[in-house]
């Protein structure tokens, strides 16, 4: 039962204006502002953008509430009949949906993503992996974007594992549908002051473009594969012949599209950032580079990793965990109260917007060490936060990642695919993070290429 007495203190932000709160300074720096807020004014806040009245919490007890203990008490805040945010996109997929349709979907979809499937799919990982950074030998010395590269791989890779199929030839109009489609579900979240979507506006009409394209793209898919009996074993194979163990029922073309669509989308650019954020704080932390580096040619002698060598891999991991903590793909996670509640002891209304601070809690100084340095070593050691919900790079409770065993297995196969081959050098001064949905570097990260010597490996 939730706390009565609460050990927090609900803050109100101070320095908003009457008619828009906290909008101005919300808007042009999201995630810089609420780190700010938090760590000026504590782990529980409250504050306004334009009429809507939003709670911050950024506290492991806090998280746990929300996301286990009284998850059936939060929802998402998309309203299928109303839809805003990534419902605009996704439609009603399990990113979205709440309530009787989400549970359906999360029984049905859960089993696609067993650990125990991850095998197969990293061979496909890896084959993807080798076919794109053989490109790379025609970038000579100069830099390269890798935020562009890592999205463009982490692309193909949802495409070979759930399609069976390259989008290679669609590759940079399904960028441009993704970035205006979820730019524009981003900012229909947010700001109060948007013109409706069914004004003709250029940015409407840009957005119904896209969205057309990427409908008929997954329908197309789908229409083939309905069409033929050719058996792929891949997500869409499983997506297909998936069924709720309570009813016997599958999907319909409509729910088929909005879980695939949401594969896609979400599939690929959280993994894409967090590997660009991984080769960037690599870059500028030389010790830990070496390190990765010696690790990856000592165990891999040069070929190809498989899904078996991650567990011979154990620096590479904890590389990729730590740039998990300091830049979380997702640093922000919003619900609302679906009836009167209190958490931590603090009274939330009916309705009430929260967002949990994903990025502040994985830098709480009260449960991390070094809060703000990079150290894969803390996760070699044993070391772990004090709070068990102090490190949610994929959520928690119930609705936490339905994707975690195909990112863990990515993640650290692509990274331990590429470093055998090249050292990744920066070729910039400064990088900035930017939330936009995911948590990306503003600009991107540019890179040298700078080609390893790889070991011969012996055929005898």
């Amino acid at each position: 039962m939730p706390s009565s007495v609460s050990p927090f203190s609900l803050i109100d932000v101070p320095g908003g204006t009457p008619l828009l709160g906290h909008l101005s300074a919300f808007k042009h720096a999201p995630l810089e502002t609420m780190s700010a807020w938090w760590r000026r004014h504590g782990d529980a806040l409250r504050f306004r953008l334009g009429p809507k009245t939003l709670h911050l919490f950024s506290h492991p007890d806090l998280a746990e509430e929300l996301f286990v203990q009284q998850a059936d008490r939060f929802m998402k805040v998309y309203d299928p009949r109303r839809p805003t945010g990534l419902a605009l996109v996704l439609g009603n997929g399990l990113v979205t949906s709440s309530g009787e349709v989400w549970k359906r979907h999360r029984r049905i979809i859960q089993p696609i993503f067993h650990r125990s499937r991850m095998a197969a799919m990293a061979d496909r990982m890896a084959q993807v992996g080798e076919q794109r950074i053989a490109a790379w030998g025609h970038c000579g010395r100069e830099p390269v974007n890798i935020a562009d590269e890592m999205m463009q791989l982490t692309l193909e890779v949802i495409s070979q594992t759930m399609f069976t199929t390259s989008m290679a030839q669609h590759i940079n109009q399904l960028r441009h549908a993704l970035r205006v489609s979820l730019k524009y579900a981003f900012d229909s979240l947010h700001n109060p002051l948007r013109l409706p979507a069914w004004m003709p506006t250029p940015r409407n009409r840009e957005f119904r473009s896209v969205m057309q394209f990427m409908d008929g793209l997954i329908y197309g898919l789908l229409a083939e594969r309905r069409r033929s009996e050719a058996k792929h074993d891949d997500l869409l194979d499983l997506l297909l012949q998936a069924r709720d163990e309570e009813t016997g029922a599958g999907l319909t073309d409509q729910e088929l599209r909005d879980e695939a669509l949401t594969i896609f989308a979400a599939g690929h650019g959280t993994t894409a950032n967090a590997l660009a954020w991984t080769w960037y704080l690599l870059a500028t932390h030389p010790e830990a580079k070496a390190r990765f580096h010696e690790e990856v040619e000592r165990v891999l002698q040069g070929r190809t990793p498989n899904v078996d060598d991650l567990q011979h891999l154990p620096y590479t991991r904890a590389v990729f965990e730590e740039s998990l903590r300091l830049y979380p793909p997702v640093p922000v996670l919003q619900r609302k109260a679906a009836t009167k509640t209190t958490v931590g002891g603090l009274p939330l209304p009916e309705g009430a917007l929260v967002f949990v601070g994903i990025y502040n809690l994985h830098r709480h100084p009260a449960f991390w060490t070094d809060p703000d340095r990079f150290l894969p070593e803390r996760w070699l050691n044993g070391e772990r936060p004090t709070a068990r919900y102090a490190y949610l790079p994929f959520g928690a409770g119930p609705r936490a990642c339905v994707g975690i065993h195909f990112a863990s297995v990515e993640g650290p196969l692509l990274l331990a695919l590429i470093g055998r081959r090249y050292d990744l050098q920066l070729a910039q001064e400064v990088v900035e993070p930017e939330f936009f949905v995911t948590l990306r570097p503003k600009g991107g990260i540019r890179m040298t290429l700078q080609p390893r010597r790889v070991p011969v490996v012996s055929s005898v």
